[in-house]
């Protein structure tokens, strides 16, 4: 008796049996995604981007640029082109903080001009003006790169002197009175003299410098009582202007 073989069907057949086509079987193929054509006005403009780009980075650094001088200006007394007020305080509070931390020492001179008012009265502000720049250029000369000449206000200046004791810092305070006392001027035919009076603070590593200031302020004060005694003609033959 014969034994019956399955027959097995072409594949094809199975295939087609079970609805599934061998070109349906094969793996299905990504589709080319083909890239747009490149269109010449993106290119110009991103040259023109890139040339805003610069123009903007030139304006932002010319805008800093002025943000420092008008800095600077607002620390700088127009006339004497020395610090001001705001502009010498920044910088003793600077010192200061030095001082402190690294317990160093210096002295602080706050000098007051003599008989400025009279001058002015006599001879107009622009006398007045050259006196005080005649009195500025003395005091430059007088102190190093690193110290600090500033003017207060009208006709009293503060100077902020490096390493010096208290002996070398009232030796200075009188040097300076000296050279200042020697200055002469010219004006309509008249010989005119000024002076000054200064007094000191010491800067250690306990001090403030709003109090610094305030107790050479004061010191200079009682010097400029005691100059008031002392016999200093200032314009001759006006003794009218010996007063302050």
């Amino acid at each position: 008796m014969r034994k019956k073989t399955r027959s097995s069907a072409p594949k094809s057949a199975k295939r087609r049996k079970s609805g599934v086509t061998a070109s349906k079987a094969a793996p299905l193929r990504a589709k080319r995604v083909k890239a747009p054509p490149v269109v010449s006005g993106l290119s110009t403009a991103s040259a023109g981007t890139k040339t805003t780009l610069r123009r903007l980075r030139v304006q932002l650094a010319q805008a800093l640029a002025r943000i420092d001088e008008l800095e600077a200006s607002a620390d700088t007394d127009f006339l004497l082109d020395i610090p001001n007020r705001r502009g010498f305080e920044r910088e003793l509070a600077r010192a200061v903080a030095y001082i402190q931390r690294y317990h160093a020492r210096a002295a602080l001179i706050v000098l007051d001009v003599d008989r400025l008012k009279p001058i002015n009265d006599a001879f107009g502000h622009a006398a007045g003006d050259q006196v005080l720049k005649a009195i500025v250029a003395v005091l430059s000369r007088h102190v190093r790169s690193s110290d600090v000449i500033g003017r207060l206000g009208g006709d009293e200046f503060a100077l902020m002197l490096w390493n010096l004791s208290e002996t070398d810092a009232r030796a200075k305070a009188a040097s300076l009175e000296q050279a200042i006392d020697r200055l002469s001027f010219v004006f309509r035919g008249r010989t005119v003299t000024a002076g000054a009076s200064a007094g000191v603070a010491l800067l250690g590593p306990h001090a403030e410098s709003g109090r610094a200031l305030e107790e050479a302020d004061s010191a200079m004060y009682v010097r400029k009582a005691q100059r008031r005694h002392e016999d200093m003609p200032s314009v001759q033959p006006h003794p009218r202007l010996d007063g302050h």
